[in-house]
């Protein structure tokens, strides 16, 4: 057979018969810019039937993955149709390149075996609640901790870091109070414009004031406080602490013979149960002063009646019953936050993973909590 070339822009072939059979010459560059238009011809230049195919590189110029991929490609093609394929000709550097590329993608992905969704419902719901029982595990031994770190400082045994404590509570209430008291202010005014609209219909629309006054201080002004600082300090306490996870400043601290939970969790979890209180009382007088906003432009009750109305609802038990709230809500952040933040591994994305799920479970266990002081409070009849 007479030698027929066919050629790409710079990449080429070549077709031969010799005494071993039929014969393949590469030229030109074989590269990732010049083997497109050689590919195709590479691959449908002959389909023997059995025998020996020889590839020869003995005219090849440049050869880099991709054309090294090409060929390999077209070998595993011929191979499949039962031709015996040999490389002849090439350079050193191409007969590496090859042998490199000959090993990828042999073997098919597995596929991954079905399961029935039931199944799967089942697996996810035991691994989330085995992850539950780790982490309520987790917390109370944090609290445990925390309980004896705080009896050792009221018996002198062991110190409270004071510029650590003032630090955070100034990070944790007094730069929350502009956000804390905008959100409540809205919130009155929602409350406020809402429940005037649908008792206007009864002509009760004075009822509005009683209905800001306990529906804020009993229940809206603590819970929605408490959700804003596990979102904002909760977060960041896990990150700092989980940034120091990573570098291992904890376990230097450890070393030195101080405790962690001396140094980085008391004054934080005191600093929260300090700052939640101030901030509810925050949350309850920006509460009022949106409602009173709303029902004097648009409600149209006078300031007289609203504060007189005010003082006729809004008793000190359902001011009292918010703030017992804020302590325990206050403990409760503390704790996940701190707890999330010691599980940070190595890695920038367990520091992701590990802030996201602090805030989760600190919101969902304060949403918790509320719920249990309300039925606990409904079952004593306050």
């Amino acid at each position: 057979m007479g030698a027929a070339s066919v050629s790409g822009e710079h990449a080429g072939i070549g077709e031969r018969a010799d005494a071993d059979g039929h014969a393949i010459s590469l030229t030109g560059d074989w590269t990732l810019d010049t083997v497109g238009s050689a590919a195709d011809m590479l691959a449908k230049a002959y389909l023997p039937q059995g025998g020996v195919l020889v590839i020869d590189g003995a005219s090849i110029g440049r050869l880099d993955t991709a054309g090294a991929w090409v060929v390999e490609k077209a070998r595993r093609q011929f191979v499949a149709s039962g031709v015996t394929v040999r490389f002849e000709g090439f350079p050193p550097s191409a007969r590496t390149l090859l042998a490199a590329v000959e090993p990828l993608a042999e073997k098919p992905l597995p596929v991954p075996a079905k399961e029935l969704p039931l199944k799967w419902l089942l697996s996810r719901v035991g691994q989330e609640t085995a992850e539950l029982v780790v982490d309520a595990v987790a917390i109370l031994a944090m609290l445990g901790e925390v309980i004896v770190s705080f009896a050792g400082m009221l018996t002198f045994r062991r110190r409270m870091r004071w510029p650590a404590l003032f630090s955070h509570v100034g990070r944790t209430s007094m730069q929350a109070v502009p956000i804390i008291g905008l959100m409540s202010f809205l919130i009155g005014m929602i409350i406020s414009q809402q429940g005037g609209f649908y008792l206007h219909t009864y002509g009760a629309d004075v009822l509005v004031v009683d209905l800001v006054g306990v529906l804020t201080c009993r229940e809206i002004g603590v819970l929605l406080t408490a959700i804003m600082v596990a979102g904002r300090s909760g977060s960041a306490f896990t990150a700092e602490i989980g940034s120091m996870k990573m570098r291992e400043e904890i376990d230097a601290m450890s070393v030195l013979g101080l405790s962690p939970v001396d140094v980085l969790v008391l004054p934080r979890l005191t600093a929260l149960a300090i700052a939640l209180p101030i901030l509810t009382l925050v949350a309850d007088l920006s509460a009022m002063a949106g409602a009173w906003v709303v029902a004097l432009f648009y409600i149209g009750i006078p300031t007289d009646v609203f504060i007189e109305r005010l003082h006729v609802s809004l008793t000190v038990t359902q001011v009292m019953i918010g703030f017992t709230k804020a302590p325990f809500m206050a403990a409760i952040i503390g704790l996940v936050a701190c707890s999330e933040g010691m599980k940070v591994k190595g890695s920038a994305e367990s520091l992701g993973e590990h802030t996201t799920a602090s805030v989760v479970k600190a919101i969902f266990m304060v949403v918790v909590t509320d719920g249990v002081f309300a039925i606990a409070f409904a079952t004593l009849g306050i």
